[in-house]
């Protein structure tokens, strides 16, 4: 993907949000495997969390906190060392300082960003919608996220399913920089919708016909409607007989935000087929 910033050229550059776990080796192999099918560069960012009594010296805890956050630059970079053995074009950035604070700074730098951060069935269901700074950097930052599961196929989707609905229309200049990040792969895009009693069906699929119209000269382009309840496991039913496959969801939508609908979208979608979340912002 070409662009640019103030007459320089941008190169696409990967954030991977890495909390130190064994979960995190996944998300660190599957950006990078991305990441070589674009020439992309890879910044492994961390966040540490200083824990000291609220009566600690001032000077004590900038000494204190330097040691921390070096600490924690050494478990990062061998944890990459781990998972990607000799591979030296690695960026890593630690600090403790507000995590969204930090992303939107390095977010204005000459790149074209995708950030990454790891999806796991260790109570983050809870967590990243809930009060987590997973949910601070989704509702924090407007870029890309790619939301990824523990054990996706990685990751050259030929199909992606976008959710997409008329009263939160698509944010089409973010949308068509994610077909950037992917344009070799993807072959088909699917825009749907799953409606609720009380939807009016006509005006949803009009919706769903323009943006179909929109892209069906570069893609397979076509569009799916769902009722609720029946729709889901229908949805499902579809997208989990795909072996590569993305879904798309905008930060916002009834998808996204509903309760229930985003308790089906993470559970039986993301961890059920290890279907890779692209977030719009």
């Amino acid at each position: 993907m070409q662009g640019h910033w103030k007459g320089i050229y941008m190169k696409n550059r990967f954030i991977i949000l890495v909390d130190l776990s064994s979960d995190s080796e996944h998300l660190i192999q599957f950006a990078y495997n991305w990441s070589k099918d674009i020439g992309a560069n890879m910044l492994l960012v961390h966040n540490t969390v200083i824990m000291l009594p609220a009566l600690t010296p001032y000077e004590s805890k900038i000494k204190l906190t330097k040691i921390a956050n070096q600490e924690a630059l050494d478990k990062l970079r061998r944890l990459a060392e781990t998972v990607l053995p000799g591979v030296m074009s690695l960026g890593f950035f630690v600090s403790e300082k507000h995590l969204v604070t930090q992303l939107r700074t390095l977010l204005r730098g000459p790149f074209n960003n995708l950030i990454f951060l790891g999806l796991s069935k260790k109570g983050l269901l809870e967590q990243i919608f809930i009060g987590s700074e997973a949910v601070k950097v989704i509702d924090g930052i407007d870029n890309l996220i790619v939301a990824v599961p523990l054990n996706p196929e990685c990751c050259s989707p030929e199909t992606i399913h976008i959710a997409a609905q008329k009263n939160n229309p698509l944010n089409i200049i973010a949308f068509n920089k994610f077909l950037n990040f992917r344009k070799v792969s993807i072959k088909d895009i699917v825009f749907f919708s799953v409606l609720e009693p009380g939807d009016d069906w006509d005006d949803a699929e009009k919706y769903l016909k323009d943006l179909t119209a929109l892209y069906s000269d570069r893609y397979g382009a076509a569009y799916e409607m769902y009722k609720t309840q029946i729709g889901f496991q229908d949805l499902k039913r579809i997208i989990l007989n795909k072996k590569d496959e993305f879904i798309v969801v905008q930060r916002g939508s009834r998808l996204f935000l509903d309760q229930i609908f985003r308790k089906f979208l993470i559970n039986e979608l993301v961890y059920e087929g290890n279907i890779p979340l692209v977030i719009l912002p």
